[in-house]
């Protein structure tokens, strides 16, 4: 009786996602513990260093014109040389960075830490990304990005268990936020190390792949990317920065920033308004929104993949966004409504990410989708944005409502932007 052998096809696949997904999440959630964990600091550090809201929103948003420092050299290198090593010497430098935020006593000590822990994770996530097109193929590769990025709602969940500890920490005459910042900076340290051993850079040296399996993923991601400059006028990266498409996808990734950051660094202040809340009942209930957009996030990049309408995906996950922060200011509500108005926003906003990530390397030839990650990236700006207007207007005015009407109109500009792109 002959024995049946699984395809090359089957098992490369089946290898690649169980070796590299779940590590790319753990490291991408450390990196998104480390970004956000400042929005539960605050609850205690605004009062204790007497930081006012738009005070601590420019603190919290000016990581992210350090970010933007080594968007573009990151994605190069990471497409050339090694993103292995690469990510690593990142992961190190954050994570040292993001232990010494928890000692700053000033408002510029604050500004300057977070600047350059900006700019110490500046070019991680587009290495990542340009590290995912060299192991999974264009049909794959949405869900594969949405299986990495569920790191964002479940850090921001598992975040906010740790913070509701340790914000009750205080030893050694250290404040609780003191001991959050400190300790959640250690993993991502450890995770730079052991990435040097544990990531492989491309197929072709993957020892845990058979040469049948080997030859299988790289003749297909180099078929792709032969496919890929068809149609393609051969123009430098730099003339592809006045693309139009490119400069719509940055627009979308800039206006979807304002979103994600503003909601995500600001959401225990805002829950923090319901009347009654202790520390660890605000930490609960921030963590609720992050929670709900797993399951949606997931679903989304599978769906995503096997209709092959990933623009339009991207669309309606802005509108959801849009809608759900529009319910939780209605008026008049109760904190209840609002809540779930807030874990709406939360289900569109990460769902965009899977169809959004999907068309750079859809629409553009290899070389140039490489450098545009970086250039998109930058757009992390609005990352500084959306903090910084929220803590801006609520000083001026008294309430958040303001500041989320800012982050409602985004949602719908990176909605508008990517259906103005052409797919076809």
């Amino acid at each position: 009786m002959s024995l049946v052998h699984p395809r090359p096809s089957a098992t490369a696949r089946r290898k690649i996602a169980g070796r590299l997904l779940p590590f790319l999440f753990l490291i991408y959630m450390t990196a998104f513990i480390d970004r956000v964990n400042v929005g539960f600091a605050g609850l205690d550090m605004t009062r204790e260093l007497h930081f006012s809201n738009e005070t601590f929103g420019f603190g919290a948003g000016i990581f992210f014109f350090g970010l933007c420092l080594l968007e573009i050299p990151g994605a190069m290198f990471a497409h050339s040389r090694s993103a292995r090593r690469w990510i690593a010497a990142i992961m190190i430098g954050w994570g040292t960075l993001a232990s010494l935020t928890g000692l700053i006593h000033t408002a510029t000590q604050f500004n300057i830490v977070r600047f350059l822990l900006g700019a110490a994770e500046g070019g991680f996530f587009p290495a990542v990304l340009v590290y995912m097109t060299h192991w999974f193929r264009q049909t794959d590769r949405a869900k594969a990005v949405a299986l990495f990025m569920t790191a964002i709602p479940i850090s921001s969940v598992v975040g906010g268990m740790i913070a509701g500890v340790l914000l009750n920490l205080h030893s050694f005459g250290l404040s609780g936020w003191r001991w959050l910042l400190i300790l959640e900076g250690l993993p991502a340290v450890i995770c730079g190390f052991i990435t040097l051993f544990y990531l492989t850079d491309r197929p072709k040296d993957a020892r845990w792949l058979s040469e049948d399996e080997k030859a299988w993923i790289v003749g297909e991601l180099e078929r792709e990317n032969s496919e890929n400059g068809i149609g393609h006028s051969d123009i430098g990266i730099l003339r592809a920065f006045a693309n139009m498409t490119v400069l719509m996808l940055v627009t979308a990734y800039f206006f979807i920033n304002i979103l994600g950051y503003g909601l995500i660094i600001w959401l225990p202040k805002i829950v923090q308004k319901i009347p009654g809340l202790t520390i660890w009942q605000v930490s609960l209930i921030a963590s609720l929104p992050h929670l709900c957009a797993i399951p949606a996030m997931i679903f989304t990049g599978w769906n995503a993949d096997r209709t092959g309408l990933h623009k339009r995906h991207a669309v309606i996950a802005a509108l959801v966004a849009a809608s759900g922060l529009t319910i939780s200011r209605l008026p008049g509500i109760n904190p209840t409504v609002a809540v779930i108005g807030l874990c709406i926003a939360a289900m569109g906003l990460m769902s965009y990410y899977p169809g959004y990530w999907a068309l750079p390397t859809k629409l553009l030839p290899p070389k140039v989708a490489a450098a545009a990650c970086g250039l998109i990236t930058m757009a992390n700006i609005g990352g500084f944005v959306g903090p910084y207007a929220i803590g801006f207007l609520t000083d001026l005015t008294g309430t958040p409502a303001t500041g989320v009407l800012v982050l409602v109109t985004s949602a719908i500009f990176a909605g508008g932007a990517v259906a103005c792109l052409r797919t076809a």
